[in-house]
C-alpha cells in the first residue's frame, strides 16, 4: 500500500511539474517598426535564451520560458538610431512582466538613420563605484563634467556612444536614481554593464536562485537598466555587453560566465559575419598578466567563441590600467577606474589618473586614448624625478599607463638620446604613499626607469604610442 501511494505521489508530482513547465512557457509576439509604421525585417530578437529574426513584415515570435527569461530584446541594426530616452539607452527591451500584462504582445519602434555612418566615438567608463553622497558628489562634480566636455568636443564630428563597465554604485542600491540622473543629456547615448557591486547583497544572481523566484541579485539593476547581456550595432561594429560575475550573495562571487551565457554569446555572434569588428564590454578582465587575481575563470572558453572576429574587450574591476594583446585578433583594455582607488585620491591602484577611455572608431579601425579626469589628452604618462620614487631612488621613473608592446619609451640626457628606458614591474609611488603599508600597493607592469649620470642636468622622456603619436616630458635634476 505504501509503495502504491509513493508511486501515485511521484506521478502526481511529475504531472504538476509538467503543468508548471507548460505554464511558464509562453508565446510572445510583436513587430519591429520604423517611425512610419513599416515593418523592419531581419532584426535579431532574443529572450536571453532563444533567438529569432523578424520576417519581411517586421513580425517576431518567441516561445519564452518566463521562469528563466526576464526580458525580450532586440539587437538594434546599424541602419537605425540607438533607442534612448534623455541620452540613456532605452526602448530596445521589454520585460516579461510587461509582456504578460499586454497579452504577450509588444512592438519595438526604431528610427531609421538618414545616412548610415561607418565612424563613431566610443567612451568606456569603469567603476564610478559611489558608496555615499560624498562620493556621488565627486562623481557628479569631477567626472561627469569632464565626460560632458569631452563629448561636446567629439559630437561635432560624429555620434558618441558611452558605456559604463560596472560597479556603478558600491552596494548601495539607493544611489541608482542619482547615478542614472547624472548621465542624462550628456550628448551621448549611454549604456550600462553590471559589476559585482551592482547586485542586491541579500540575494544570489538569478542563475543561482531557485527556479521561479520573485527576487534575485540583479533585479534592482534590471529595473533601472534592463538586461545584463545584450547587443547592438553601429557603423561596422557589433557591440556586446555581458555580465561575467557568478554572484552568490553577500559580496561573494566568482569571476566567470555561465555555460548558458557562453551559449547566448555563440547564438548572438551567429548573426554577425565572421571577421567583423566586435566590441565586448564586461566588468572583470579575462587576460591580465600582472595582478591577475580578478580574471574570469573561463577566459579560454570565451576566447574560443570570439576567435573568428576582430575583437576589442573593454573591462574594469581592478582599478588599474593594463592592456592585453591576447592574440592578433583579440585585444583587451582593462581600464583605470573613474573613482581611481575608491575616491581616496586622484590615482588608480597602478598610478594611472582617475579617468576613462575615449575610442575613435573609423569603420573597423580602432584607436584609443586614456583620458585623465581634469587632465588634457596630452597627459599620457607621469614622470618621477630622481629621488621621488622611493623604490628606485637613483632613477628617473615613467609610469606609462596605456602602454602596450607597440609603444616605445625613450630618454634623453642633456639633449643626447640615450635609448629605451628599462621596463620593470613595481608599485606606483603615489599610490603606495597613500597606504599605511606601502609594501601592499599592487604591482603594475607599465613602469620604466633610467639611471642618469652624475652631473646630468636635464632629462627628457619621449613616449611614442602604437599610433605614432609622440608625447614628451622634461624634468630638471
Amino acid at each position: 500500500m505504501r509503495n502504491r501511494l509513493l508511486i501515485f505521489g511521484m506521478a502526481l508530482w511529475s504531472a504538476c511539474m509538467g503543468v508548471a513547465a507548460q505554464e511558464s512557457l509562453l508565446d510572445f509576439t510583436g513587430r519591429v517598426l520604423d517611425r512610419n509604421g513599416r515593418g523592419v525585417s531581419g532584426v535579431v530578437v532574443n529572450d536571453g535564451v532563444r533567438f529569432t529574426t523578424t520576417d519581411n513584415k517586421g513580425v517576431w515570435t518567441l516561445a519564452t520560458d518566463t521562469v528563466v527569461s526576464k526580458f525580450v530584446y532586440i539587437s538594434t541594426p546599424a541602419a537605425y538610431q540607438l533607442p534612448q530616452q534623455e541620452g540613456l539607452a532605452d526602448g530596445f527591451y521589454v520585460s516579461v512582466r510587461q509582456l504578460v500584462k499586454a497579452d504577450g504582445k509588444h512592438d519595438f519602434v526604431l528610427e531609421k538613420r538618414r545616412k548610415r555612418k561607418k565612424d563613431f566615438y566610443y567612451i568606456a567608463v569603469s567603476d564610478p563605484q559611489v558608496r555615499n553622497e560624498k562620493e556621488m558628489k565627486r562623481w557628479r562634480q569631477e567626472t561627469v563634467p569632464d565626460i560632458i566636455q569631452t563629448i561636446d568636443s567629439l559630437k561635432q564630428d560624429r555620434e558618441v556612444v558611452g558605456m559604463t563597465l560596472g560597479d556603478l554604485v558600491f552596494d548601495n542600491m539607493s544611489l541608482y536614481d542619482e547615478y542614472k540622473t547624472s548621465l542624462k543629456q550628456t550628448g551621448a547615448t549611454f549604456f550600462q554593464c553590471i559589476g559585482n557591486h551592482d547586485f542586491n547583497l541579500k540575494y544570489k544572481a538569478l542563475n543561482n536562485m531557485e527556479a521561479g523566484t520573485p527576487v534575485y541579485g540583479e533585479m534592482v539593476y534590471n529595473s533601472y537598466f534592463g538586461p545584463t547581456d545584450y547587443s547592438f550595432n553601429i557603423g561596422k561594429a557589433h557591440i556586446v555587453t555581458m555580465k561575467n560575475l557568478d554572484y552568490r550573495g553577500g559580496k561573494k562571487y566568482t569571476e566567470r560566465m555561465t555555460d548558458a551565457q557562453i551559449a547566448w554569446l555563440k547564438s548572438d555572434l551567429s548573426y554577425v559575419p565572421k571577421g567583423s569588428l566586435v566590441i565586448l564590454n564586461m566588468h572583470a578582465a579575462g587576460w591580465n598578466k600582472v595582478s591577475n587575481g580578478g580574471n574570469i575563470r573561463n577566459a579560454d572558453e570565451l576566447q574560443e567563441v570570439l576567435k573568428d572576429y576582430n575583437v576589442h574587450v573593454f573591462c574594469g574591476h581592478t582599478h588599474f590600467c593594463q592592456n592585453n594583446e591576447v592574440s592578433p585578433t583579440l585585444y583587451e583594455h582593462n581600464i583605470g577606474a573613474a573613482c581611481g582607488a575608491w575616491w581616496k585620491g586622484h590615482v588608480n591602484q597602478c598610478g594611472a589618473p582617475n579617468g576613462y577611455m575615449v575610442v575613435d572608431i573609423k569603420g573597423d579601425k580602432v584607436k584609443w586614448h586614456y583620458k585623465g579626469t581634469r587632465r588634457d589628452f596630452s597627459y599620457q604618462f607621469r614622470l618621477y624625478n630622481k629621488g621621488e620614487f622611493k623604490a628606485q631612488p637613483d632613477c628617473i621613473v615613467a609610469n606609462v599607463w596605456d602602454w602596450d608592446s607597440a609603444c616605445r619609451v625613450v630618454w634623453y640626457q642633456d639633449g643626447k638620446r640615450m635609448g629605451d628606458m628599462e621596463q620593470f614591474v613595481g608599485s606606483d609611488e603615489e599610490r603606495a604613499s597613500q597606504l599605511k603599508d606601502p609594501s601592499k600597493a599592487p604591482k603594475t607592469g607599465h613602469l620604466f626607469r633610467a639611471l642618469p649620470a652624475n652631473g646630468a642636468k636635464e632629462i627628457k622622456v619621449e613616449l611614442t604610442n602604437r599610433f605614432g603619436e609622440v608625447y614628451t616630458q622634461l624634468i630638471r635634476l
